[in-house]
């Protein structure tokens, strides 16, 4: 059996090695938080650093004349580089820039959303009219559906001879899981307030009334996107039973149909027929700044979540 002074030294040595364990996490976890501390102030100084030499890229303000370009590239929606707060933004300054002389739209796109769409050729009917200033149209890979709403409003519109080009139509579409619900045994419970509040429910099966009501709709902004490419097109469309048919075709058939107007790439448009050579982009960028705040911002933060949840903070 220990004395008292055995259990006294025991108890000594205890402590004194906790005491020696909490003052080596301390240690520790000081250690993180300097470490932390330098690399979001690496952070700060690199997102300035680039801030400030993102400015010499791109001339804010040309005063020599140029061709505006502006890009439409992937799907017409909100949130997304291709969405109308972003184009219309691009577009308007484009067009209030004295020295640019025209306005070119390169399209790489297979549309989306016709309420971004038309909000787009809106616009763009607009500022031509306030502006006086011509606006074209060059497609390199795809102006289809939505895209070709846009293009629409162009003076004109050039395409590559293997360019896809038309999708006059409009599309809803989903999925059904009935038949594999009855397989599985599994019944739908929707409880609604109002006739068609779970119109279309992929759920529950299609019903002839909610089918129909749907079509209706999408006939109205088939009739809306017609209306639209032809006030554009005018006299140049070539109408034919197919031409509204939802069909696409290749840049040079498109040109025969009138739904363009030449074969041209976007250097030879601001050569011959802008006349203003020197392209400058107004299209939305993401600059420097912001990919490296996302980019080491993430990691940063991810690995000091983790640093954090390693430690035994001592409180």
């Amino acid at each position: 059996m220990l004395s008292l002074s055995q259990r006294l030294d025991g108890l000594e040595t205890l402590l004194r090695d906790v005491s020696v364990e909490l003052l080596r996490e301390r240690r520790i976890e000081r250690r993180w938080r300097r470490l932390l501390s330098l690399a979001w102030f690496g952070l700060v100084l690199a997102v300035a650093w680039a801030t400030f030499s993102q400015s010499g890229i791109h001339p804010s303000s040309p005063t020599t004349p140029h061709t505006a370009l502006v890009e439409v590239r992937g799907e017409l929606a909100m949130d997304t580089e291709a969405s109308a707060e972003n184009l219309t933004a691009s577009i308007r300054s484009a067009f209030e820039d004295e020295s640019a002389k025209a306005v070119v739209l390169r399209m790489n796109s297979p549309g989306g959303s016709p309420v971004q769409a038309g909000m787009i050729n809106d616009e763009i009917l607009r500022l031509k009219a306030l502006h006086k200033k011509k606006l074209y149209v060059v497609v390199e890979e795809m102006c289809a559906s939505g895209a070709y709403y846009i293009a629409a409003a162009a003076d004109a519109i050039y395409v590559d001879k293997a360019s896809i080009v038309g999708s006059i139509g409009v599309r809803m579409d989903g999925f059904g899981f009935t038949g594999l619900m009855d397989k599985l045994g599994v019944e739908r419970r929707l409880l609604t307030a109002g006739e068609n509040k779970g119109m279309l429910d992929p759920f529950l099966p299609a019903s002839e009334k909610q089918t129909a009501l749907a079509k209706t709709m999408l006939n109205q902004i088939h009739q809306q996107f017609i209306k639209v490419v032809r006030e554009g097109r005018g006299s140049r469309l070539k109408e034919t039973p197919e031409t509204f048919s939802g069909l696409f075709w290749t840049g040079e058939e498109a040109v025969r149909m009138g739904l363009a107007d030449g074969l041209a790439n976007l250097d030879y448009v601001a050569r011959e027929i802008v006349k203003a050579d020197n392209i400058v982009d107004y299209t939305p960028q993401e600059d420097v700044a912001s990919r490296l705040a996302k980019r080491f911002g993430a990691s940063i933060g991810a690995g000091a979540v983790q640093t954090l949840r390693n430690l035994s903070p001592v409180r």
